[in-house]
Protein backbone atom coordinates (compact mmCIF):
# COMPACT_ATOMS: atom_id res chain seq x y z
CA UNK A 1 0.00 0.00 0.00
CA UNK A 2 1.56 3.39 -1.06
CA UNK A 3 0.01 6.33 0.90
CA UNK A 4 -0.63 9.40 -1.60
CA UNK A 5 -1.85 13.38 -0.39
CA UNK A 6 -4.81 14.02 -1.02
CA UNK A 7 -5.27 14.74 -4.80
CA UNK A 8 -2.66 12.68 -5.90
CA UNK A 9 -3.72 9.41 -5.63
CA UNK A 10 -3.94 8.82 -9.08
CA UNK A 11 -0.46 9.93 -9.72
CA UNK A 12 1.12 7.53 -7.27
CA UNK A 13 -1.27 4.57 -9.23
CA UNK A 14 0.17 5.77 -12.15
CA UNK A 15 3.54 5.73 -11.10
CA UNK A 16 3.48 2.23 -10.00
CA UNK A 17 2.17 1.15 -13.25
CA UNK A 18 5.06 2.17 -14.75
CA UNK A 19 7.42 0.21 -11.96
CA UNK A 20 4.95 -2.94 -13.32
CA UNK A 21 2.52 -2.94 -10.11
CA UNK A 22 -0.44 -2.39 -12.18
CA UNK A 23 -3.06 -5.01 -9.96
CA UNK A 24 -4.56 -1.47 -7.79
CA UNK A 25 -7.18 -0.19 -5.59
CA UNK A 26 -6.90 2.97 -5.42
CA UNK A 27 -8.80 4.98 -2.33
CA UNK A 28 -8.84 7.69 -0.64
CA UNK A 29 -5.21 8.30 0.77
CA UNK A 30 -4.02 5.38 -0.85
CA UNK A 31 -3.33 2.94 -3.42
CA UNK A 32 -2.92 -0.84 -2.91
CA UNK A 33 -0.94 -2.84 -5.03
CA UNK A 34 0.30 -6.61 -5.26
CA UNK A 35 3.75 -7.36 -5.57
CA UNK A 36 6.72 -9.53 -3.68
CA UNK A 37 8.80 -8.58 -0.85
CA UNK A 38 11.19 -6.96 -3.92
CA UNK A 39 8.12 -4.72 -4.90
CA UNK A 40 9.07 -3.15 -1.76
CA UNK A 41 12.73 -2.41 -2.33
CA UNK A 42 11.51 -0.76 -5.88
CA UNK A 43 8.51 1.04 -4.55
CA UNK A 44 10.49 2.73 -1.72
CA UNK A 45 13.22 3.62 -4.21
CA UNK A 46 11.53 4.78 -7.34
CA UNK A 47 8.01 6.50 -5.95
CA UNK A 48 8.45 10.51 -6.59
CA UNK A 49 4.87 11.34 -5.23
CA UNK A 50 4.04 8.71 -2.80
CA UNK A 51 4.47 9.68 1.41
CA UNK A 52 5.54 5.82 2.38
CA UNK A 53 5.11 2.10 1.47
CA UNK A 54 3.00 0.08 3.70
CA UNK A 55 2.30 -3.84 4.16
CA UNK A 56 -1.11 -4.28 4.32
CA UNK A 57 -1.02 -7.06 7.29
CA UNK A 58 -4.79 -7.57 7.47
CA UNK A 59 -8.08 -6.10 7.53
CA UNK A 60 -11.75 -7.18 9.95
CA UNK A 61 -14.62 -5.88 11.37
CA UNK A 62 -14.45 -4.66 14.79
CA UNK A 63 -16.74 -2.67 16.98
CA UNK A 64 -15.22 -4.52 20.43
CA UNK A 65 -11.82 -4.35 22.00
CA UNK A 66 -12.03 -7.79 22.08
CA UNK A 67 -12.89 -8.06 18.21
CA UNK A 68 -9.73 -5.79 17.78
CA UNK A 69 -7.60 -8.10 20.30
CA UNK A 70 -8.41 -10.95 18.52
CA UNK A 71 -8.16 -9.91 15.08
CA UNK A 72 -4.52 -8.12 15.76
CA UNK A 73 -3.62 -11.43 18.20
CA UNK A 74 -4.22 -13.36 14.89
CA UNK A 75 -1.44 -11.60 12.60
CA UNK A 76 1.67 -13.60 12.04
CA UNK A 77 4.10 -11.02 14.07
CA UNK A 78 6.70 -13.58 14.33
CA UNK A 79 7.14 -14.28 10.63
CA UNK A 80 8.22 -10.08 10.03
CA UNK A 81 9.34 -9.13 14.46
CA UNK A 82 12.56 -10.54 15.82
CA UNK A 83 12.55 -11.37 19.41
CA UNK A 84 14.46 -7.85 19.81
CA UNK A 85 12.07 -6.16 17.26
CA UNK A 86 11.58 -2.60 17.77
CA UNK A 87 7.88 -2.24 17.45
CA UNK A 88 5.92 0.83 17.93
CA UNK A 89 2.03 0.90 17.59
CA UNK A 90 -0.20 3.81 16.29
CA UNK A 91 -3.69 4.44 16.02
CA UNK A 92 -6.28 6.13 13.81
CA UNK A 93 -9.83 6.37 14.35
CA UNK A 94 -12.60 7.94 12.26
CA UNK A 95 -16.96 7.16 12.12
CA UNK A 96 -15.77 3.92 14.35
CA UNK A 97 -17.73 2.86 17.75
CA UNK A 98 -14.39 2.35 18.90
CA UNK A 99 -13.39 5.96 19.28
CA UNK A 100 -10.54 6.21 21.98
CA UNK A 101 -7.32 6.08 20.29
CA UNK A 102 -5.32 5.64 23.13
CA UNK A 103 -7.21 2.61 24.31
CA UNK A 104 -6.89 0.95 20.96
CA UNK A 105 -3.20 1.49 21.03
CA UNK A 106 -3.32 -0.27 23.87
CA UNK A 107 -5.28 -3.29 23.11
CA UNK A 108 -3.03 -3.35 19.54
CA UNK A 109 -0.05 -3.39 21.37
CA UNK A 110 -1.12 -5.75 24.00
CA UNK A 111 -2.22 -8.54 21.06
CA UNK A 112 1.51 -7.81 19.18
CA UNK A 113 3.03 -8.96 22.56
CA UNK A 114 1.01 -12.02 23.53
CA UNK A 115 1.18 -13.27 20.03
CA UNK A 116 5.14 -13.13 19.67
CA UNK A 117 5.24 -14.38 23.15
CA UNK A 118 4.00 -17.49 21.22
CA UNK A 119 7.37 -18.05 19.48
CA UNK A 120 9.63 -15.97 22.09
CA UNK A 121 8.85 -17.34 25.63
CA UNK A 122 10.22 -14.23 27.39
CA UNK A 123 8.78 -11.80 29.70
CA UNK A 124 9.51 -9.00 28.13
CA UNK A 125 11.13 -7.35 24.89
CA UNK A 126 14.02 -5.42 24.91
CA UNK A 127 13.03 -3.70 21.52
CA UNK A 128 16.56 -3.20 20.99
CA UNK A 129 17.06 -4.31 17.13
CA UNK A 130 15.04 -2.46 13.97
CA UNK A 131 11.99 -0.47 13.84
CA UNK A 132 8.94 -2.03 13.22
CA UNK A 133 5.96 0.91 13.22
CA UNK A 134 2.82 -0.60 13.09
CA UNK A 135 -0.68 1.40 12.69
CA UNK A 136 -4.14 0.48 13.24
CA UNK A 137 -6.62 2.59 11.72
CA UNK A 138 -10.24 2.29 12.02
CA UNK A 139 -12.45 3.57 9.49
CA UNK A 140 -16.28 2.66 9.55
CA UNK A 141 -15.45 -0.13 12.24
CA UNK A 142 -13.21 -2.13 9.67
CA UNK A 143 -9.63 -2.26 11.04
CA UNK A 144 -6.80 -2.15 8.96
CA UNK A 145 -3.39 -3.20 10.42
CA UNK A 146 -0.05 -2.32 8.15
CA UNK A 147 3.22 -2.20 8.93
CA UNK A 148 5.50 0.54 7.70
CA UNK A 149 8.44 0.13 5.53
CA UNK A 150 9.55 3.42 4.67
CA UNK A 151 10.70 4.98 7.99
CA UNK A 152 11.11 8.78 7.45
CA UNK A 153 8.62 10.02 4.68
CA UNK A 154 9.57 9.16 1.22
CA UNK A 155 10.02 13.26 0.78
CA UNK A 156 13.14 13.29 2.95
CA UNK A 157 15.29 12.02 -0.41
CA UNK A 158 18.33 13.29 1.74
CA UNK A 159 19.48 15.75 -0.39
CA UNK A 160 17.42 19.21 1.23
CA UNK A 161 18.75 19.37 5.11
CA UNK A 162 18.55 23.38 4.65
CA UNK A 163 14.74 24.83 4.02
CA UNK A 164 13.72 28.17 2.89
CA UNK A 165 10.81 29.79 5.30
CA UNK A 166 7.73 28.61 2.68
CA UNK A 167 9.08 25.50 1.82
CA UNK A 168 7.19 23.43 -0.67
CA UNK A 169 7.43 19.25 0.20
CA UNK A 170 9.60 17.19 -2.31
CA UNK A 171 6.97 14.91 -3.31
CA UNK A 172 4.49 17.52 -3.91
CA UNK A 173 7.82 19.47 -6.34
CA UNK A 174 8.12 15.77 -8.24
CA UNK A 175 4.05 15.95 -8.69
CA UNK A 176 4.09 19.27 -10.45
CA UNK A 177 6.48 18.39 -12.65
CA UNK A 178 4.76 14.85 -13.36
CA UNK A 179 1.15 16.53 -13.80
CA UNK A 180 2.96 19.24 -16.31
CA UNK A 181 3.63 16.26 -18.75
CA UNK A 182 6.90 18.23 -19.07
CA UNK A 183 9.26 16.29 -21.08
CA UNK A 184 13.46 16.28 -20.21
CA UNK A 185 13.83 17.49 -24.11
CA UNK A 186 12.33 20.72 -23.11
CA UNK A 187 12.75 23.57 -21.41
CA UNK A 188 12.18 24.37 -17.38
CA UNK A 189 11.92 27.29 -15.74
CA UNK A 190 11.05 27.99 -11.68
CA UNK A 191 11.18 32.02 -11.63
CA UNK A 192 10.00 31.60 -7.99
CA UNK A 193 12.50 28.79 -7.04
CA UNK A 194 13.09 29.32 -3.61
CA UNK A 195 15.65 26.88 -2.09
CA UNK A 196 15.17 24.81 -5.58
CA UNK A 197 12.99 22.09 -4.77
CA UNK A 198 11.04 22.55 -8.01
CA UNK A 199 14.64 22.38 -10.12
CA UNK A 200 16.29 19.80 -8.02
CA UNK A 201 12.69 17.25 -8.49
CA UNK A 202 12.99 18.14 -12.30
CA UNK A 203 16.18 17.22 -12.82
CA UNK A 204 15.76 13.84 -10.68
CA UNK A 205 12.94 12.88 -13.19
CA UNK A 206 15.44 14.25 -16.32
CA UNK A 207 18.24 12.12 -15.40
CA UNK A 208 15.42 9.33 -14.55
CA UNK A 209 17.32 9.11 -10.98
CA UNK A 210 15.12 7.19 -8.55
CA UNK A 211 14.51 9.73 -5.66
CA UNK A 212 15.30 7.32 -3.10
CA UNK A 213 18.88 5.98 -4.01
CA UNK A 214 20.90 8.07 -1.25
CA UNK A 215 18.98 7.09 1.47
CA UNK A 216 18.14 4.15 3.83
CA UNK A 217 14.97 2.60 4.32
CA UNK A 218 13.39 1.22 7.63
CA UNK A 219 12.75 -2.40 6.03
CA UNK A 220 16.28 -2.43 5.04
CA UNK A 221 17.01 -4.04 8.68
CA UNK A 222 14.11 -6.64 9.23
CA UNK A 223 15.64 -10.22 8.19
CA UNK A 224 12.05 -10.64 6.09
CA UNK A 225 13.24 -8.62 3.58
CA UNK A 226 16.55 -10.34 2.26
CA UNK A 227 19.88 -7.61 1.71
CA UNK A 228 20.08 -9.43 -1.94
CA UNK A 229 16.72 -7.81 -3.03
CA UNK A 230 17.97 -3.93 -1.77
CA UNK A 231 20.95 -4.76 -3.56
CA UNK A 232 19.37 -5.58 -6.53
CA UNK A 233 16.77 -2.91 -6.64
CA UNK A 234 19.50 -0.61 -6.18
CA UNK A 235 21.58 -1.86 -9.08
CA UNK A 236 18.59 -1.63 -11.48
CA UNK A 237 18.34 2.09 -10.17
CA UNK A 238 21.70 2.81 -10.86
CA UNK A 239 21.72 1.25 -14.53
CA UNK A 240 18.25 3.03 -15.59
CA UNK A 241 20.15 6.22 -14.90
CA UNK A 242 20.84 8.63 -17.78
CA UNK A 243 23.31 11.52 -16.50
CA UNK A 244 24.59 12.01 -19.94
CA UNK A 245 20.73 13.33 -20.89
CA UNK A 246 21.43 17.31 -21.63
CA UNK A 247 19.19 19.02 -19.38
CA UNK A 248 17.85 22.63 -19.81
CA UNK A 249 16.13 23.64 -16.29
CA UNK A 250 16.78 27.19 -14.92
CA UNK A 251 15.77 28.66 -11.59
CA UNK A 252 15.48 32.50 -10.30
CA UNK A 253 14.75 34.29 -7.55
CA UNK A 254 15.22 37.65 -5.93
CA UNK A 255 16.56 36.07 -2.55
CA UNK A 256 20.19 35.68 -2.51
CA UNK A 257 19.76 33.49 0.39
CA UNK A 258 17.59 31.23 -0.80
CA UNK A 259 19.61 30.85 -3.96
CA UNK A 260 22.62 30.16 -1.70
CA UNK A 261 20.17 27.05 -0.21
CA UNK A 262 19.38 25.96 -3.83
CA UNK A 263 22.76 25.70 -4.92
CA UNK A 264 23.75 23.66 -1.71
CA UNK A 265 20.51 21.16 -2.57
CA UNK A 266 21.85 20.96 -6.14
CA UNK A 267 25.48 19.95 -5.21
CA UNK A 268 24.08 17.46 -2.37
CA UNK A 269 21.62 16.25 -5.20
CA UNK A 270 24.56 15.83 -7.46
CA UNK A 271 22.58 17.84 -9.98
CA UNK A 272 24.85 21.13 -10.01
CA UNK A 273 25.62 20.86 -13.71
CA UNK A 274 21.88 20.16 -14.90
CA UNK A 275 20.59 23.20 -13.41
CA UNK A 276 21.38 26.96 -13.84
CA UNK A 277 20.25 29.49 -11.25
CA UNK A 278 20.14 33.21 -11.07
CA UNK A 279 19.05 35.97 -9.17
CA UNK A 280 17.27 37.87 -10.96
CA UNK A 281 13.27 39.56 -10.41
CA UNK A 282 10.99 38.27 -12.30
CA UNK A 283 9.94 41.64 -14.26
CA UNK A 284 13.61 40.86 -15.42
CA UNK A 285 12.73 36.95 -17.32
CA UNK A 286 12.89 37.36 -20.45
CA UNK A 287 12.51 34.22 -23.05
CA UNK A 288 15.21 32.15 -23.93
CA UNK A 289 13.58 29.25 -25.64
CA UNK A 290 10.41 28.18 -27.09
CA UNK A 291 7.95 25.79 -25.87
CA UNK A 292 8.97 25.66 -22.91
CA UNK A 293 7.57 24.74 -19.42
CA UNK A 294 7.35 27.04 -16.36
CA UNK A 295 6.59 25.64 -12.94
CA UNK A 296 6.48 27.61 -9.94
CA UNK A 297 5.04 27.77 -6.41
CA UNK A 298 4.85 31.56 -5.15
CA UNK A 299 4.26 33.10 -2.42
CA UNK A 300 0.81 32.80 -1.14
CA UNK A 301 0.51 36.25 0.47
CA UNK A 302 -1.08 34.80 4.16
CA UNK A 303 0.98 36.63 6.28
CA UNK A 304 -0.20 40.25 7.42
CA UNK A 305 1.32 42.87 5.26
CA UNK A 306 2.09 40.63 2.66
CA UNK A 307 -0.79 40.28 0.49
CA UNK A 308 -0.39 43.06 -1.52
CA UNK A 309 3.05 42.59 -2.44
CA UNK A 310 2.05 38.84 -3.49
CA UNK A 311 -0.74 39.71 -5.33
CA UNK A 312 1.30 42.42 -7.56
CA UNK A 313 4.10 39.45 -7.83
CA UNK A 314 1.05 37.39 -9.69
CA UNK A 315 0.58 40.10 -11.61
CA UNK A 316 4.62 40.34 -12.96
CA UNK A 317 3.99 37.10 -13.14
CA UNK A 318 0.91 37.02 -15.53
CA UNK A 319 3.48 39.85 -17.47
CA UNK A 320 6.13 36.82 -17.63
CA UNK A 321 3.79 33.88 -18.84
CA UNK A 322 2.51 36.43 -21.52
CA UNK A 323 6.04 36.84 -22.67
CA UNK A 324 6.49 33.04 -22.87
CA UNK A 325 3.43 32.94 -24.90
CA UNK A 326 4.34 29.54 -26.38
CA UNK A 327 4.79 27.78 -23.27
CA UNK A 328 3.04 25.95 -21.04
CA UNK A 329 2.39 27.51 -17.19
CA UNK A 330 1.55 25.89 -14.01
CA UNK A 331 1.28 27.42 -10.83
CA UNK A 332 0.54 26.43 -7.01
CA UNK A 333 -1.03 28.82 -4.47
CA UNK A 334 -3.73 28.92 -1.99
CA UNK A 335 -4.77 32.38 -2.92
CA UNK A 336 -7.98 32.34 -4.39
CA UNK A 337 -8.16 35.57 -6.06
CA UNK A 338 -4.79 34.32 -8.67
CA UNK A 339 -6.22 34.49 -11.57
CA UNK A 340 -7.43 38.27 -11.29
CA UNK A 341 -4.06 39.08 -10.70
CA UNK A 342 -2.05 36.46 -13.22
CA UNK A 343 -4.72 38.12 -15.97
CA UNK A 344 -6.21 34.72 -17.34
CA UNK A 345 -8.21 32.19 -16.72
CA UNK A 346 -6.89 28.73 -16.23
CA UNK A 347 -7.64 25.78 -18.60
CA UNK A 348 -7.66 23.41 -15.66
CA UNK A 349 -7.43 23.50 -12.32
CA UNK A 350 -6.50 20.84 -9.60
CA UNK A 351 -7.16 20.81 -5.68
CA UNK A 352 -3.87 19.84 -4.27
CA UNK A 353 -2.15 20.10 -0.83
CA UNK A 354 0.64 22.20 0.44
CA UNK A 355 1.34 20.43 3.53
CA UNK A 356 -2.26 21.32 5.23
CA UNK A 357 -2.95 24.26 2.87
CA UNK A 358 -5.76 23.48 0.51
CA UNK A 359 -4.14 24.91 -2.78
CA UNK A 360 -4.79 25.19 -6.81
CA UNK A 361 -2.71 24.04 -9.18
CA UNK A 362 -3.56 26.62 -12.25
CA UNK A 363 -2.90 25.22 -15.42
CA UNK A 364 -2.06 27.21 -18.53
CA UNK A 365 -1.11 24.72 -21.54
CA UNK A 366 0.63 26.00 -24.61
CA UNK A 367 0.31 25.09 -27.88
CA UNK A 368 2.28 21.89 -27.76
CA UNK A 369 1.56 21.03 -24.56
CA UNK A 370 2.32 17.10 -24.04
CA UNK A 371 3.10 16.51 -27.55
CA UNK A 372 5.90 16.30 -30.56
CA UNK A 373 7.25 19.94 -31.20
CA UNK A 374 7.50 19.96 -35.38
CA UNK A 375 10.78 19.38 -36.44
CA UNK A 376 12.24 18.79 -33.08
CA UNK A 377 11.76 14.49 -32.75
CA UNK A 378 10.79 14.86 -29.44
CA UNK A 379 8.52 12.28 -27.87
CA UNK A 380 5.76 12.64 -26.18
CA UNK A 381 5.64 12.61 -22.69
CA UNK A 382 3.58 9.62 -21.03
CA UNK A 383 2.73 11.15 -17.78
CA UNK A 384 -0.74 12.64 -18.27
Amino acid sequence: MATAPMGLEAVVARELKGLGYGQQQVENGRVRFAGEELAVCRANLWLRTADRVLVEMAEFPATTFEELFQGVRAIPWEDWIPEDGRFIVNGRSHQSQLSSVPACQKVAEKAVVERLRQRYPVEWFPKSGARYSIEVSLLKDVVTVTLDTTGPGLHKRGYRKLAAEAPIKETLAAAMVLLSRWHPDRPLLDPCCGSGTIPVEAALIGHNLAPGLHRTFDAEAWGRIPARLWEEAREEAFDLADYDRPLDIRGSDIDAEVLELAQHHLRAAGLSRSVRLERRPLQQVEKYASYGYLITNPPYGERMGEREAVEELYRDLGRLARRLEDWSVFVITAHKGFERFFGRRAGRKRKLYNGRIECDLYQFEGPYHGRRVPGTGEESSAEG
